[in-house]
């Protein structure tokens, strides 16, 4: 599933800029069906711009009845009444979505025998002091079992001596739900923590959701700016 908001607070219409002669969303759907990992895809989406440019290239889209705060809403009515286990969210300004990492998130489950993991997701490693105190990018921090402690938009942890290294990590906004999952994400509020950080990955963990978080060393580009839309066109180039 691919959640696809045409307005966009940073950059409005983002989905719909040309990246080497084919809209965003649609290099991302492309992507996602390269992987060969899925049994369908689908763009979720808010817009009849969005809907019609998937539409047109012969992919599959479906248009959401509610309005949704977050891409993990969105998905969660649109796969209400279908039959499956697990649903992997792909972000719409994802068109470097690779195969390798997805791998990697879904093996989680295959390893799971127990059940004990809700949702998986991605994180890279930061090395460069100005993202790891971007507020734009979500940064995790893990216990010794790769399980989520919290995401937030400062730089977490909080370094106090300097005589420690310290490994920084950006949550890459890639997840794989169980279905209960998700459908449970759907029925709670809102609490205080995901309201003052923005982050919808916080819910699952103030209601005692399990996430696995699976390192990668392919970082990809999110497209949030009109600047990282022109390196994606330098690097698709």
């Amino acid at each position: 599933m691919i959640p696809a908001r045409y307005a966009a607070t940073r950059f409005p219409g983002k989905l719909m800029q040309d990246l080497a002669g084919k809209p965003v969303i649609v290099r991302t759907n492309e992507a996602a069906l390269k992987t060969n990992l899925f049994d369908e895809v689908y763009v979720v989406t808010d817009s009849p711009i969005i809907f019609d440019a998937i539409i047109k290239e012969g992919g599959k889209a479906i248009m959401s009845k509610e309005e949704h705060e977050c891409g993990s809403d969105r998905i969660a009515e649109a796969v209400n009444d279908m039959e499956v286990d697990i649903i992997v969210n792909i972000q719409g300004d994802e068109p470097f979505t690779d195969k390798e990492s997805l791998v990697s998130m879904l093996d989680v489950f295959e390893n799971d025998l127990n059940e004990e993991i809700d949702l998986a997701s991605l994180m890279t490693k930061i090395k460069d002091s100005d993202e790891i105190h971007n507020p734009n990018i979500v940064k995790v921090i893990v216990d010794n079992r790769n399980f989520a402690l919290y995401f937030s938009r400062s730089a977490i942890p909080y370094l106090r001596s300097t005589d420690m290294q310290i490994n920084y990590f950006k949550h890459k906004g890639v997840y794989a739900f169980r279905k209960r999952a998700l459908m449970d994400f759907r029925s709670l509020p809102m609490l205080t923590l995901e309201a003052a950080e923005k982050i919808e990955a916080i819910r699952y963990l103030e209601y005692g959701k399990k996430i696995k978080m699976v390192e990668t060393d392919v970082n990809g580009i999110e497209i949030d700016t009109p600047e990282d839309l022109e390196k994606a066109k330098a690097i698709w180039n």
